[in-house]
């Protein structure tokens, strides 16, 4: 089995290292903080816990992959032996350049340096490294243990061999890599998540309708087909035709600003920030912040167990 360090112990870095440690990998996880690196392993044991609940991981299992999983503070020994680096840190453009070109003076030739980045162009990343043809993104979506989506993007200096063996290892891990051939800010899903929220929050600015609206006609129109019928296979169930004459009337209308929503600007300014203040477009109490994020959790917990139980057996 391929050994794994994964950079960070934040947000993403934890769920990173579950999905390859229950593939059966070695992983260490690094991080500078003392309080991060000490709850590595009761996150872990908490997001394994939830699975083995639907029959997504064997209870007896949940041990051993704990046993996979080491932390430490020290960068040259999480990467030591270190067949491929996932790096997960804020997102900072500047600290990402420091910090990968770093794991290409320490890491040998034949490691593959990857980063979590959800926007930033991972030749940007890459920028102040000598070996670039090893260096490519790896953006899992939140929660990473959960969401199958692992975006695989290459540069201009990408080795294919090296896409070739991150694909096949995310594959084999159960998630569903997908590849980016150009390194474009945003990649693919987060270019058409960002642009329905755009499109979102001008309903809002424009006084169309109030937010809890948008996402109420969200979740009971197109958002339940989405998990079946996505947009490409959707135009084609309507017809390329009626998909073209509707463009061709209503595109000229859908808000194309390159600046954000003046409401969500105003919004941050006074410091209404969302789940973090109580406040955003929308009022949260704690009460109500657990409970969505449990709904979120229960869905994908319960999408999964659908999935495993349809497919065919091996």
């Amino acid at each position: 089995m391929e050994r794994i360090a994964v950079i960070g112990a934040g947000m993403m870095g934890p769920g990173i290292a579950q999905v390859f440690a229950a593939r059966g990998h070695s992983v260490r996880v690094r991080d500078t903080a003392a309080e991060k690196l000490g709850a590595v392993g009761e996150r872990v044991r908490a997001n394994l816990a939830r699975m083995a609940e639907y029959d997504l991981v064997e209870a007896g299992e949940i041990p051993r992959i704990l046993d996979r999983i080491g932390v430490t503070s020290d960068l040259a020994a999480a990467c030591d032996s270190a067949g491929v680096v996932v790096e997960a840190i804020t997102e900072n453009l500047a600290l990402k350049q420091a910090l990968f070109a770093e794991l290409d003076r320490i890491c040998p030739a034949a490691t593959i340096l990857c980063s979590n980045t959800s926007v930033i162009s991972i030749t940007e990343i890459g920028a102040r490294a000598v070996h670039r043809e090893r260096i490519l993104g790896t953006h899992f979506y939140q929660p990473p243990f959960l969401v199958p989506l692992v975006e695989v993007v290459r540069t201009e200096f990408t080795a294919p061999a090296h896409m070739d063996r991150i694909v096949d290892l995310l594959s084999d891990a159960g998630k569903a890599p997908v590849r980016v051939r150009k390194d474009v800010p945003g990649f693919i899903a987060n270019r058409m998540q960002h642009a329905l929220w755009r499109e979102a929050f001008a309903l809002i600015d424009e006084g169309i309708c109030d937010a809890a609206t948008v996402d109420v006609a969200v979740r009971n129109s197109f958002g339940l087909r989405l998990p079946i019928l996505g947009p490409v296979a959707n135009a084609d169930m309507v017809g390329l035709d009626l998909t073209l004459a509707i463009h061709d009337y209503v595109l000229p209308y859908l808000n194309a600003s390159p600046e954000p929503s003046t409401t969500l600007r105003d919004r941050v300014a006074k410091g209404e920030l969302g789940f973090k203040t109580g406040r955003g477009f929308l009022d949260w109490t704690e009460e109500s912040i657990a409970a969505a994020r449990n709904e979120l959790t229960t869905y994908l917990l319960e999408t999964l167990s659908r999935r495993k139980s349809a497919a065919p057996s091996r």
